[in-house]
């Protein structure tokens, strides 16, 4: 069910408010453009800033919109247990397939801290969760052998890897097997991720690039690893550039030169600096996105 380019949605803000009309418009041309899923309220998406009452509704949005024609994976996320249940939960009722649930930050929970709180959240809610393993975020880093234990819960489906260690990729399918869903969480790795047992990546440049990174997914999974790659050569200034600053600030502004939305982005992130701006556009110019 989750597999290929899914996008790492940006929530479109204007007058400090959510723009609800440019976030129904860009979900229907991500899906329009070929993006195999979406993840509202992740990281990409502010979720750090973003209200309850407004996470819930931005969840509620990407799910009408969407009406089944791709999976909504919904950001659950919290390094608060009881909190991480009660969006999990809103996730489920308001449609999603699956939440996106991040290790917990900032507490540093040893190994047996996070399974614990992956588990309490399997027990709370029948809904597939992903687990979201970024150390360079969260401090702490899940083990292939706490995946293991995890993997054998009945709502455990998979994992979004940011790790930026493709390795990983094997290990974990050799001890968890190959029906584990690893999706990879860095667009510049994710060709090597791929080969070496994912099935798909939860993207950035996907935001900007939907279309591109649809077609990268699709060369790949039928074959055409030529193609794949010359996308993935065309496409690796953007990823990288896109983390010229913290994100989500660099890729907002790609998708207002676009049209999409407005740059807003909300504190602590700060807009863009000129120079930022000016890597943004010629890696798009670059890409082709301009054409």
């Amino acid at each position: 069910m989750f597999h290929g380019s899914i996008c790492a949605l940006i929530t479109p803000f204007a007058n400090g408010s959510v723009d609800e009309k440019s976030y129904e418009q860009f979900i229907d041309w991500q899906i329009k453009q070929g993006t195999d899923g979406v993840v509202p309220c992740g990281t990409t998406g502010e979720s750090p800033t973003l209200s309850h009452d407004e996470h819930k509704r931005v969840v509620e949005i990407c799910t009408d919109v969407a009406k089944g024609r791709v999976p909504v994976i919904a950001g659950a996320g919290s390094n608060s247990t009881d909190e991480a249940i009660m969006l999990t939960r809103h996730a489920k009722e308001a449609g999603a397939d699956a939440a996106l649930i991040v290790t917990p930050y900032y507490n540093k929970p040893t190994q047996e801290g996070m399974y614990l709180h992956y588990k309490a959240i399997n027990d709370a809610v029948e809904l597939p969760i992903i687990i979201y393993n970024i150390p360079g975020r969260c401090i702490v880093d899940m083990s292939v052998d706490t995946m293991a234990r995890l993997a054998e819960l009945p709502n455990i489906a998979g994992v979004k890897d940011a790790t930026n260690d493709v390795g990983r990729a094997t290990l974990q399918k050799n001890m968890i097997g190959p029906d584990f869903i690893q999706l990879s969480g860095e667009d510049g790795t994710q060709i090597g991720f791929l080969a070496q047992g994912g099935v798909g990546c939860i993207s950035v440049t996907a935001n900007i690039a939907p279309k591109e990174m649809s077609d990268f997914h699709r060369a790949w999974r039928e074959g055409d690893l030529a193609g794949a790659q010359t996308l993935n050569e065309r496409l690796m200034p953007l990823h990288t550039n896109l983390f010229c600053e913290s994100n989500p600030g660099p890729v907002k502004y790609g998708a207002s030169l676009l049209k999409k939305c407005e740059a807003d982005t909300r504190l602590p992130l700060a807009p863009i600096a000129g120079t930022s701006k000016k890597v943004v556009e010629e890696s798009m110019r670059s890409a082709g996105l301009f054409n």
